[in-house]
């Protein structure tokens, strides 16, 4: 016949003497033990610090792309106003060009 199943198994409870190994193991060994979750604390900072890192390298990136913009729009702006004074000035009677002056001097 088979053995029996020890009848610390067959009710799933754990043997209470091994966790008090286990307890009496760690407190006999405290040092080491305060040293990894210290080691664990630095690694998770670094890691964390290291995605600061990128983040920042990104963030620097697209304000140069968005001055870069920005320079672009603003020179696109300056076109289309010297255009609409050269256009308005070709006009016999002026009262366009003086108006469109009147309005670009509010503007800036």
């Amino acid at each position: 016949m088979a053995s029996p199943a020890p009848p610390s198994s067959a009710t799933g409870v754990q043997n209470p003497k091994k966790s008090l190994a286990f307890v009496a193991n760690a407190i006999k060994r405290k040092d080491s033990f305060i040293q990894f979750f210290a080691m664990t604390g630095i690694l998770l900072l670094s890691v964390r610090s290291l995605g600061q890192k990128y983040r920042i390298h990104d963030l620097q990136e697209d304000t140069s792309a968005l001055k870069e913009e920005q320079q672009t729009l603003t020179e696109r702006m300056k076109n289309i106003k010297h255009t609409l004074l050269h256009e308005a000035s070709l006009e016999p009677s002026g009262l366009f060009a003086a108006r469109l002056r009147r309005l670009f001097a509010d503007q800036e």
